[in-house]
């Protein structure tokens, strides 16, 4: 017997255990159904607790999981009596082992094995910096290859905490392109024989290794929180919170009221949140993000810049908010850096700059009253660690195999 199945959230065609992307009769997103409807925690490390509700037959082994404990410092300075800390990460003496400091490594880890055991060979995807880096580190850790294109400004993002292996191929982009034109040089490369996307957002795997930070926070809290805040870039990881809470309701342990999804966009690039402000469900470039690559330069968390995020499609970014009652917000570089501050001062650990703009976003929502002292609020600290991982260990560049001009590159110029 099956652990799930894939269904289409459209229309309802459902598929067996495998590597698939998309319906065959609309571009919906798939999700899955599991057999298991109870959240049975396993008995490994890290994210393989949550085997429950990972699509995946093997057990992983990994370290690598979120950590969720309960905020004192910064909770008390924000005038918050149940603020808990969702923290994906390095930080030894908090139980996180997330060597790549990212959340993107919860992705990784169940995409990887899916890829394994459905008999795929070599996986390419496009990042921004942290997701190439996740992806990097599991494919040295495993052997499998993997084909990561990544524009310049994500070159010092790609590291690894250990010696890189001929598995990682690295193709830089040229100065002038950005993620979206690394995302349309990779899907080209995706079609390669014996090549598979990724498949951002359309991959359930990626969604189900993020969605484990709900599902660390619900089993650590006794119940699911009535706030979720998290800085988004295309808006997966505040998709898989919803799915996640959305299976955690029917487990019925853990509370029936979903989470407010209360996400975060970095000025000035914040499509969604324009689109979202305006009520509308559709993107509309030339109103959400004029202008897109000058507005790109200018954002301090640059892996939070996707020109073409899940947001309109059934099952996505929309209708998660909408379901939630969710809200958006806007902030700028200062908010980021001055929340960056606080946050570090306080709870005594570094933090990315996606996380810094995700705990910006709490300081407003507590001045604006969107939530109550006594909420119980989780804040997903999507990366952190870094520069406590840099005192137990070194870590190594990893070096592009390739430069490419711009997306229409001869793909034989990148592969050899």
């Amino acid at each position: 017997m099956g652990r799930f199945t894939l269904k289409c959230l459209k229309c309802g065609t459902e598929y067996g255990e495998q590597y698939r992307l998309s319906c065959k009769n609309d571009d919906s997103l798939l999700r899955a159904d599991y057999y298991e409807k109870k959240l049975e925690l396993r008995a490994r490390p890290g994210i393989g607790r949550f085997h429950s509700w990972l699509p995946i037959r093997e057990e992983l082994t990994t370290e690598a999981g979120p950590i969720t404990y309960k905020s004192e410092a910064l909770a008390r300075e924000l005038g918050l009596s149940n603020l808990y800390i969702g923290f994906s990460g390095y930080w030894p003496e908090q139980g996180a082992f997330i060597k790549t400091c990212s959340f993107k490594e919860l992705e990784a880890h169940p995409t990887m094995q899916l890829l394994k055991e459905t008999g795929g060979k070599a996986i390419v995807l496009a990042s921004a910096g942290n997701t190439g880096r996740a992806f990097a580190h599991v494919s040295a850790l495993t052997g499998t290859d993997v084909y990561i294109v990544v524009p310049e400004s994500g070159i010092p993002k790609l590291w690894l905490p250990e010696e890189p292996t001929d598995s990682v191929h690295l193709i830089r982009m040229a100065p002038g392109n950005d993620y979206t034109d690394a995302i349309n040089l990779a899907g080209r490369l995706a079609k390669l024989p014996g090549m598979v996307p990724e498949g951002g957002a359309r991959n359930v795997a990626r969604r189900e290794g993020m969605g484990t930070v709900m599902l660390d926070a619900a089993v650590t809290i006794g119940k699911m929180p009535d706030h979720y805040f998290q800085a988004v870039g295309s808006g997966t990881g505040g998709i898989s919170a919803w799915e996640a809470s959305l299976r955690l309701q029917a487990d019925g342990r853990f509370g029936l009221k979903l989470p407010k999804l209360q996400l975060t966009q970095n000025l000035p690039f914040a499509p969604m949140y324009r689109a979202w402000e305006a009520g509308r469900r559709e993107i509309i470039p030339e109103l959400d993000m004029p202008d897109a690559k000058q507005q790109i330069a200018e954002t301090y968390a640059t892996v939070l810049t996707n020109r073409a995020p899940p947001y309109a499609v059934n099952g996505g970014l929309y209708d998660a908010l909408a379901d939630t009652d969710g809200i958006m917000y806007g902030v700028t570089k200062e908010d980021a850096l001055e929340a960056k501050k606080l946050f570090e001062s306080l709870e005594g650990i570094d933090i990315l700059p996606p996380s810094a703009v995700g705990a910006a976003s709490l300081l407003k929502a507590v001045e604006a009253g969107n939530v109550a002292k006594d909420d119980v609020i989780l804040l997903n600290i999507a990366g952190g660690g870094f520069e406590r991982l840099k005192e137990d260990l070194t870590p190594i560049p990893i070096t592009p195999v390739a430069t490419a001009e711009n997306p229409d590159v001869p793909l034989e110029d990148l592969i050899s």
